[in-house]
This record gives C-alpha cells, structure tokens and sequence, in this order.
C-alpha cells in the first residue's frame, strides 16, 4: 500500500485551495478527483460572484470566512492576472414592507465587518440604475464578479508549483481508520490502495456519503445530505444593468437575482428547488416564476427574453424550512478520528471564500 503524507479528496475550489495551503506549508499533497477535471460540479455552476459577508450570521465560519476570503480573493485575482471585476450590487425592496428589512440586512452586515454598504432612496438606486424598479435599495461596493474556471486553474497552478499532485478519474470508493491515518481504496481504470496521515474529505456533495464509508468514521458525526437546485436562466439581447442586483432574500436563497458575466451577458436565478437526486436539467417551465420574480425590480422585461441556461445544487446538510446551515470543518475535536478533516456544506460563499476556509483547513491541520 503506498503512503502519502496528505490525500485531498475533491478537486473543487474548496479542495484545490486546500491543496495549495498545505503544499505550500511543505506538506506532500495527492488531490483526487473522481471527475475528469477540477471544478465540474458546485465550482462551475454559480454564479460567479465575489459576495461581500453580508447575510451570514454574526461570528459564524460563513460569515468570517466569507469577509476575509472576498479580500484575498480580490488580491489573488489582482497578482495573478485572473479576470475580475469589482461591479458592485444592490439589493432592492418591492415594497415598503421589504424596504424596512433594508435596515436589518445592513445590520448584519455591519456586525459581519460589511461596513461599506449605503442605503438608497427609490431615486438615488434608479440614477444608478435607470431600469431599475424598487422603493429603496442598499448599495454593496464590495462585491463583484470572477472569472471562476480562471480562479481554479490558477490556485491549481500554485498548488502543483508547490508540489501537490492531481490525478482525475480516481473516485474514493472506501476507507479504513487506522492507527497513523486512513487507508484508501481507490476505483478507476487504474485503482489503486494508498494509506494517507491526513485526509481532507473535500467531496462537496458527497462529502456525507463519503464520510459514511469511512470505516470508523463515527455515523452520529455524519450529517444527511440534501440538495438545493438552483436554476438559472439566460437573458436574450443586452443587459439591463452594469450591476448586480438581488432582491431581498428568500427562505433557502437570496432570491431570483440578476448577475452579469464578464462578458456582459445578464442571467437570472438561481431559485430554490429541493430534489431528492442530483438532477442539472432546467425545466423551461421554471420561467414563468422567473418572469413574475425579474419583473417586480425590471418590470420592462420583455416577454420570451429568458431562455433556460443552467443549474448547479447546493450542498445543504439541512432540510426544508430548518435555519440556515453554516460551513462545517469537523476535525478530531469533533469526531475523534485523528489524520481526518471533513468538509461538510459548503455552499456559497464557498467560492469567495475558498483561500480564507484554506487557511483555515491548514491550521487545523497544524501545518
């Protein structure tokens, strides 16, 4: 059986940024990868956005995360040439009732370290913004759009300059607990059996079915797996607006939003769909919804201008109508298992603040 220092298991922005933090610590890193590539799943189907840390709850990992990871994800793009851009969003009220939810929203970003955000009147969000309908807004300057497949490849490239090793096709099927670490048993057309000091369970969605075969992994650690899809639709002609623009949140999501690509192209969602199996089809009927979503803030959306695009799934480890999940890094503090990191929940901002949760992996590492 061949030893390995550390096993990443999941090449999505999560696990490649932990790969890079602990390459880069001097530890010996094998990435695998069930897929053909890195970021095909939850990393390649969001929305690209750089959020800004302002929903979360107060001193939660999502929230503290999120506001350190924006900052270093701003730099990171900056040094090394990955496209971004700092567009800025506003969320805006429909109504008066949404409008005094404003105030709120602004509150928990200002405990969250958002401190930047300005509230706008229904006249000062359309001089921004002349499509714009809305009783007032609140203005985020901090957030902003990436280039995510750019942003991967890049912390790939850090990761394997710093002597991390990625092999694709290679899914996890088991593991064993023992002594000094975990042992692996790895499929693919090649398989193969490795023995890891440190395992990073970085699987994303899989992440509780991997866990559960782990072989002395306690299962009263282990959280249910749920999925929330999130569809997307695509805007035919030219964008509306030059910035982001959400609606007050939603019970499971931020509501049908508005972002825009680096390329100018405008797409709406994703909306909250529970399924009970991974499922990436977007049901063209959906639109209607996102017709009578889009409009109460661009009521001159035209009709037959929203074509269905895409759709990515969130990682919950919480069901239905239960508050809202925070990121969960479980380390032997938690489950007991020495030489095993899980990553459970994940969801966005898991994006912004892949670099921050990495940093933060690492020094639970001890590296």
């Amino acid at each position: 059986m061949e030893q390995v220092d550390c096993v990443v298991i999941g090449a999505g922005v999560a696990g490649i940024a932990v790969a890079r933090a602990l390459a880069q610590a001097g530890r010996e890193v094998l990435v695998l990868e069930a897929a053909e590539g890195i970021g095909t799943e939850t990393s390649s189907r969001n929305s690209e956005v750089i959020h800004a840390g302002i929903y979360y709850p107060h001193n939660s990992l999502m929230a503290r995360l999120c506001v350190q990871g924006k900052w270093k994800l701003y730099e990171f793009c900056r040094n090394r040439g990955v496209a971004f851009a700092n567009c800025g969003k506003l969320i805006v009220a429909a109504t008066d009732e949404e409008s005094e939810k404003l105030d709120a929203i602004r509150a928990r970003a200002a405990v969250n370290g958002v401190d930047d955000m300005r509230k706008l009147t229904a006249a000062e969000a359309r001089a921004l913004e002349p499509n714009l309908h809305c009783t007032a807004a609140l203005l985020s300057p901090s957030t902003g759009i990436v280039d995510s497949h750019a942003y991967m490849l890049a912390l790939q490239g850090e990761a394997e300059a710093a002597g991390a090793l990625f092999v694709f096709h290679s899914p996890v099927l088991s593991g064993q607990v023992t002594e000094d670490g975990v042992a692996l048993q790895v499929g693919g057309a090649e398989p193969m059996a490795l023995h890891a000091r440190l395992v990073i369970n970085s699987a994303g969605l899989h992440a509780p079915a991997l866990a559960t075969r782990i072989e002395g992994m306690p299962a009263g650690h282990i959280p249910a797996a749920y999925y929330a899809k999130g569809n997307y639709f695509t805007l035919a002609g030219r964008a509306p607006f030059s910035r982001l623009i959400y609606p007050v949140p939603v019970p499971g999501g931020l509501g049908v939003h508005l972002t825009i690509d680096l390329g100018g192209q405008a797409r709406f969602g994703p909306d909250v769909e529970w399924i009970p199996t991974l499922d990436y089809s977007v049901d063209p009927s959906r639109a209607d919804v996102f017709y009578d979503a889009v409009r109460k803030y661009w009521p001159a959306l035209p009709d037959g201008a929203l074509q269905p695009g895409y759709a990515g799934i969130r990682p919950k480890i919480v069901p239905p109508g239960a508050p809202g999940q925070d990121f969960v890094v479980q380390t032997q503090a938690t489950h007991g298992v020495a030489g095993l990191i899980n990553l459970f929940g994940i969801e966005s901002p898991g994006l912004t603040a892949a670099i921050a949760l990495a940093d933060f992996v690492r020094e639970a590492a001890g590296a």
